[in-house]
């Protein structure tokens, strides 16, 4: 079983930075893809970043060159380098972990991010 929990969520100024990461543990050997979504109010929730064993990633358009997804294997832990900041990327922001055989094992509570314009 895997659990991962994020965390750097906060309240950051338009153009500001933030770093989120997520944690993961149990049998983290089963990992594959660690994906990062968010969810605006009244929205469907969204792909925002996803990073593959082979250090492949993936972007929504939205956040191209201004997000950067990352994984420290040693510390089982995936990151999003967010940069630019604006109002339209508050949400919350939630982690998940896809097995190597490409199921879905895990998602963390969420953290929240808000822009301030």
């Amino acid at each position: 079983q895997v659990q991962v929990v994020e965390s750097g969520g906060g309240l950051v100024q338009a153009g500001g930075s933030l770093r989120l990461s997520c944690a993961a543990s149990g049998s983290t050997i089963s990992i594959g893809v660690m994906g990062w979504y968010r969810q605006a109010p009244g929205k469907q929730r969204e792909l925002v970043a996803s990073i593959l064993p082979d250090d492949k990633r993936n972007y929504a358009d939205s956040v191209k060159g201004r997000f950067t997804i990352s994984r420290d294997n040693a510390k089982n832990t995936v990151y999003l380098q967010m940069s630019s900041l604006k109002p339209e990327d508050t949400a919350v922001y939630y982690c998940k972990a896809v097995s190597r055989a490409g199921t879905i094992i895990a998602w963390g509570q969420g953290t929240q991010v808000t822009v301030s314009s």
